[in-house]
């Protein structure tokens, strides 16, 4: 695996042997980070990386101007291979070695424009809930990108979180979902 661009372009970075972890491809992330890019997301942006495994999402916004990531991972193998990718990138990150539920108390005070979340796909139903409850940490007009199975199905709101886009890439499938459309205090549309 690789940086597809940005400062760190072309650097390696590593991922846990066996299939615990399953690594946002490179063709995925470049797509996903083409979007991004040409929305005006990525660079400036604060941004979470919630079931971050190897860092790969939350690094490649390092690469291409984040202001700041945050990664959120609690598995010891994939948590190793986060660490090792940071310093190996010579890059300055924050790590919540906590479950995604968990780690709520240390986000408190934070918001992010930008919120990854690639959730196990055999765990999605169950952590639907969890992925809502980020909302909350989400800036007005921020988004949170869900990285899930094609499969899978994925409702069309989560919170005060609305779908604005869908794309497939093979079995892999991303669901762009936006705090815009809602009003941040109250939950209804806003209708300015």
């Amino acid at each position: 695996m690789r940086i597809t661009g940005g400062t760190l372009r072309s650097r390696q970075i590593v991922a846990p042997k066996g299939s615990a972890t399953r690594p946002t491809t490179d063709r995925v992330r470049e797509a996903l980070f083409g979007i991004l890019d040409s929305r005006g997301r990525v660079r400036g942006a604060h941004v979470l990386d919630a079931f971050a495994g190897t860092g790969a999402l939350g690094l490649e916004a390092m690469s291409r101007g984040a202001a700041s990531v945050t990664f959120i991972e609690s598995a010891k193998p994939a948590l190793a291979a986060l660490r090792k990718n940071i310093d190996t990138l010579g890059v300055t990150a924050r790590v919540i070695a906590k479950p995604v539920e968990r780690a709520a108390s240390e986000l408190d005070g934070n918001l992010f424009d930008l919120v990854f979340c690639d959730p196990p796909w055999s765990e999605l139903g169950t952590l639907l809930p969890v992925i809502t409850s980020l909302a909350r940490f989400v800036t007005k007009n921020g988004w949170l990108v869900l990285e899930h199975d094609k499969r899978s199905i994925i409702p069309e709101s989560l919170g005060i979180l609305a779908i604005v886009e869908r794309r497939v890439y093979g079995d892999t499938a991303l669901a762009f979902f936006e705090t815009s459309v809602y009003s941040r205090d109250s939950g209804e549309l806003d209708e300015t």
